[in-house]
């Protein structure tokens, strides 16, 4: 079975995560993609194949013992921001131009809007219906690994031994939170959790969540004159405060930003959620006693305890954890090319588990799928990157 073919079974479950949840995983209907996938792995000979009681999977393709134990990971779960549920995938051969993705609801996937597009005239691509992601992120990561474990299980040729983990709740934060890091065994490892092809990452965003909330005073608006304090105001206020170049639509590379992610409010009580994130740690610092220092100057404006800030930590850049390592990343490089990728390294404008895993003991760079778009509509991956990531893997794990 090709990795393709295993993407476009994997999307059928529905595996959206929800931050709003406490349970671990935090939809139960990420078991179930769980279980098969362990089903999967028993019956092409991964015979210790499991999954815990927080929903991971783990398991091992036996190899060499003068070799390093090496770990591939990737995440199960969906991205809350579009849905993953019903996905109509299909695979459109791609000559350039622009894709109708919906001929009903005139969802159409502009090459003008997706530059990504023209450099993959000439490939086929697993796309949308428009209504919903792909779920490339990172479900292509999952049936590439398991590609590449099929093919080290068939072939004689000897290869490091290969440990495999598949995490929940990485796209809300959490996916370490629970990883077996003991009994994982690996000495290094690698999340299959990129992006375009040849894109090799071991810098990542140091990353933080901020909740405030608002105190207002509801009074009847006919009578609230010199009473009334409107909560929403005041969380508007606040945002007005925040620097506007620092958001998400006004930087790219090494630039950090806080993104308002999610608003609601009342008279009586509003609350804004918001993530910050930054390559630098001073500036991550920075940014995250600027939200106090707002919080504070709005208590003074309009009473102690109008405003509440919650900050926390999420994950940090790995970097510093993996240049002690850099032979990891040569290795990587060194696959790619065997198999005609031409590595680029880049900053992570995001996280990974590995980042988690590297500042606990598992140095873990982010390897390349092939996906585009992620998290949206316009998601899209082609067949053959997916391939050649497949090959990628096969090569680190035989070097």
């Amino acid at each position: 079975m090709t990795a393709a073919e295993r993407l476009l079974r994997y999307v059928q479950f529905d595996t959206q995560s929800n931050e709003f949840s406490d349970t671990c995983p935090s939809t139960d209907k990420q078991k179930v993609l769980a279980l098969s996938l362990v089903e999967e792995m028993k019956a092409m000979g991964i015979s210790d194949a499991y999954m815990d009681a927080e929903g991971y999977v783990y398991g091992t393709v036996p190899g060499d013992p003068t070799k390093p134990v090496i770990g591939l990971i990737a995440h199960m779960d969906t991205a809350p921001d579009a849905s993953g549920a019903n996905i109509q995938a299909r695979i459109v051969p791609y000559e350039g131009g622009d894709i109708v993705l919906n001929e009903d609801e005139h969802i159409v996937m502009k090459e003008t809007d997706f530059p990504s597009l023209a450099r993959n005239r000439g490939k086929h691509l697993i796309v949308t219906d428009g209504t919903t992601l792909l779920g490339a992120d990172d479900k292509a990561g999952i049936a590439e690994i398991l590609t590449a474990a099929e093919r080290l299980l068939a072939s004689p040729e000897p290869h490091a031994t290969l440990r495999i983990g598949f995490t929940p709740d990485e796209e809300i934060g959490r996916g370490a939170d629970r990883f077996n890091l003991k009994d994982f065994g690996a000495e290094f490892a690698y999340t299959a959790d990129g992006g375009t092809l040849g894109e090799l990452e071991y810098e990542n965003f140091n990353a933080a969540a901020a909740k405030v909330v608002f105190h207002g005073r509801n009074i009847h608006p006919g009578s609230a004159k010199n009473q009334m304090v409107n909560s929403q105001l005041i969380a508007m206020e606040f945002h007005s405060l925040l620097p506007v170049h620092q958001r998400p639509e006004a930087t790219e590379g090494y630039e950090g930003f806080a993104l308002l992610t999610d608003m609601k409010g009342t008279v009586e009580l509003s609350q804004l959620r918001y993530i910050i994130r930054d390559h630098d740690m001073g500036k991550f610092t920075r940014m995250k006693e600027l939200f106090g220092e707002i919080a504070a100057f709005l208590n003074g404006k309009y009473g102690e305890g109008t405003v509440e800030l919650t900050l926390k930590d999420s994950y940090y850049n790995m970097k510093e954890r993996i240049l002690p390592v850099m032979h990891i990343i040569d290795r990587a490089k060194t696959a790619m090319e065997r198999v005609g990728i031409t590595p680029v390294t880049v900053p992570v404008r995001g996280g990974t588990d590995g980042a988690r895993l590297s500042y606990e003991g598992l140095p873990c760079p982010n390897l390349c799928t092939g996906g585009e778009n992620y998290h949206g509509r316009f998601e899209y991956i082609p067949v053959e990157d997916m391939e050649l990531c497949t090959q990628m893997l096969v090569e680190l794990l035989r070097l």
